[in-house]
């Protein structure tokens, strides 16, 4: 189980509970001063509830004992649904330190019931994610600093708790690409799940791999910028100088020499300085100077 200052999750039974009548000050109003509770108000004719209920149940679980849910029969509870003015089923409520805090009635898609419940559970002061956001940050952070090993175990650690979290299995991908195991690196990137498959996680992975690959080819960068400086035409010459470069961790150089190649020439090999760039862009973060600058630089080009 993971252990990495937070806890592990709570069994499946106690984050989701019956409640009666006889319980729910217990189970909702106690239980909400230490975990925001939901109470899901259902009967066994409602057909919405049937998926309703399911789907609330596995958001809840997901959650990690962020939040706990309360399943409350309206047949056997007509009170408690006629003091909450629960006028038609499902209808849901949040309850927080004794208190609702906020509700919803009907049906809802997967996408706004996790919506509805980390709304919930941000409103509460918690972490949607069970400590699993703040160990994959963790394990960023080591793999930022050189510890590839222990980043590389500690991503593991996560995709045992969470075997779909696509920034995890990113980061896992890049950690053995850091060791320089690519063909493990590989491996891990093709047993990804198919629903995360081309999460951006998992494209950004991808091209860091491809560009590990090539640095194991490129040649050596004094040469190659002898080569560029002896005939700047030369874009060949050019394109293995941005390989080289990138191999080296000068991501900056790399991507100058391939916006001089678009410049010179957009079409040369089938427009390879491009499709470099969008592959530096993929496998770098985001907000990157270097890819902001980049993207920047390269939509001048095209549209100039």
């Amino acid at each position: 189980m993971l252990e990495l200052g937070g806890q592990a999750p709570a069994p499946a039974k106690d984050l989701i509970k019956d409640v009666t009548e006889a319980d729910f000050m217990a189970e909702v109003v106690d239980r909400s001063q230490e975990v925001p509770v939901i109470v899901d108000f259902w009967a066994p004719w409602c057909g919405p509830c049937k998926t309703l209920g399911p789907a609330l149940e596995q958001v809840v679980t997901e959650a990690r004992g962020a939040v706990v849910m309360a399943k409350v029969n309206v047949d056997e509870s007509q009170m408690i649904a006629s003091q909450l003015r629960v006028q038609s089923i499902p209808t849901v409520y949040a309850f927080y330190k004794g208190q609702p805090i906020d509700a919803f009635q009907g049906a809802l898609p997967a996408s706004e019931l996790k919506a509805f419940v980390d709304k919930v559970i941000a409103a509460a002061g918690g972490d949607a994610s069970g400590g699993l956001d703040a160990a994959i940050e963790a394990a960023e952070e080591m793999l930022d600093q050189g510890a590839a090993s222990d980043a590389a175990q500690t991503f593991a650690a996560i995709l045992e708790e969470d075997p779909a979290n696509a920034r995890a299995y990113g980061g896992f991908v890049r950690a053995y690409i850091a060791l320089d195991d690519l063909d493990q690196a590989e491996a891990i990137l093709n047993g990804a799940p198919a629903d995360i498959s081309t999460a951006p996680e998992l494209d950004a992975a991808h091209a860091a791999l491809e560009l590990a690959k090539q640095a194991a080819n490129a040649g050596p960068v004094a040469e190659l910028s002898a080569a560029v400086d002896a005939d700047p035409a030369n874009l060949s010459a050019r394109f293995d100088l941005a390989q080289a470069l990138y191999a080296h961790g000068d991501a900056q150089g790399a991507v100058d020499q391939l916006l001089d190649i678009f410049r010179r020439d957009r079409e040369w090999n089938d427009g390879a300085a491009k499709t470099q760039l969008f592959t530096i862009f993929d496998a770098l973060k985001p907000n990157d100077p270097v890819v902001l600058n980049g993207r920047r630089k390269l939509s001048s080009l095209i549209f100039a």
